[in-house]
């Protein structure tokens, strides 16, 4: 029904007004008596073979919603209830900050995918932080960056502030230095910037009493060297895990009449490069270090090849748009009947 009848009246309009008309609306509807019970018996398969155990978190099941979607944390009860395994939101920084001029989210039809040109937009971490200490029957990981106006010689502080704000409040986080679409955000994926940083969120976390685990989010267009380097890193500074990946600016040949839009490329394009960065983390760390896969997943055939490239838990976002809610029961029954 989504397919047939629900995306082509929705992609009739601008996407971000949709975005936004469609959040809305899941509010109003969820308001409904019986709604929620409804939704849930459709859409949520839970089973003992989904259940997935990493970095000391139980997850109902290993399909995800990426950060940019519920930016500000307001629909995780609604997400949840159409089976998402866990929900990240963000990217959260400290200040509000409205992101780049509109228009900034194109679709590209004929190539299943989306440009994107954002710029964390966001209400700001005090903000989002307090509707997170609402309780929630989903683990929630908090992808957190830097305001557009902090150079990024102070950077770190941006991390911080929102690693110490948000700690108590989030089952995970992640640290977005991949983004494309803040101007010079992707020169802090280097050695110096992170050991620094992840120094001074490890000395916080080491004296807090819950353990929270940290991953980074890696670009698809750094070179086998670089993710090398960053591996390093990781395994230096014992960091939990890596989601790989952010979107790509090395476009494809492309069909759409969007193609030429500036911003980050997601959905089908991205796929393969995807699964490229995953399988070379996968073999370098032996399997060991967990991997968030994301990138292009619009089916169940394309969820179970990103685990076997690596991946212990996948993430949804364009494919989500294209494919609707339903994709995530599709792709948990077929991992029923996985082996892996």
């Amino acid at each position: 029904m989504y397919k047939k009848l629900i995306s082509p009246f929705l992609f009739l309009f601008d996407p971000e007004k949709i975005h936004n008309f469609t959040f809305l609306s899941l509010k109003i509807i969820f308001k409904i008596p019986f709604t929620g019970f409804i939704v849930k018996t459709f859409y949520q398969l839970k089973n003992e073979k989904l259940k997935r155990n990493l970095f000391g978190l139980t997850f109902p099941n290993p399909v995800g919603i990426a950060a940019g979607f519920d930016k500000n944390a307001t629909h995780i009860k609604e997400f949840e209830k159409f089976g998402f395994g866990f929900i990240e939101i963000g990217t959260v920084t400290p200040n509000p900050q409205n992101g780049n001029l509109k228009k900034r989210l194109f679709r590209l039809k004929k190539d299943k995918a989306i440009i994107n040109r954002m710029g964390f937009n966001n209400e700001g971490v005090t903000k989002i932080k307090n509707r997170l200490k609402k309780k929630y029957n989903v683990i929630i990981g908090g992808n957190i960056g830097k305001n557009k106006t902090t150079p990024n010689s102070k950077a770190k502080n941006d991390y911080i502030i929102c690693f110490k704000e948000l700690y108590k409040y989030v089952d995970y986080f992640v640290i977005n230095v991949s983004s494309p679409n803040t101007p010079g955000l992707r020169e802090l994926q280097s050695r110096n910037f992170l050991t620094d940083l992840f120094y001074d969120l490890n000395k916080y976390r080491n004296t807090s009493e819950i353990y929270r685990p940290i991953l980074l989010k890696i670009s698809p267009d750094l070179s086998e060297e670089e993710i090398s380097e960053l591996l390093d890193v990781i395994s230096e500074n014992k960091i939990d895990g890596v989601i790989a990946t952010n979107t790509t600016v090395n476009f494809p040949k492309l069909k759409s009449e969007n193609k030429n839009e500036i911003g980050g490329l997601s959905g089908d394009p991205l796929y393969d490069r995807s699964n490229d960065v995953i399988s070379f983390i996968s073999k370098k760390t032996n399997g060991k270090l967990p991997i968030i896969g994301v990138g292009g997943i619009s089916s169940p055939e394309q969820a179970i090849n990103k685990i076997k490239a690596g991946a212990h838990l996948v993430q949804l976002y364009t494919g989500l748009i294209y494919e609707g809610p339903g994709i995530v029961n599709k792709i948990n029954k077929c991992l029923l009947n996985q082996e892996f």
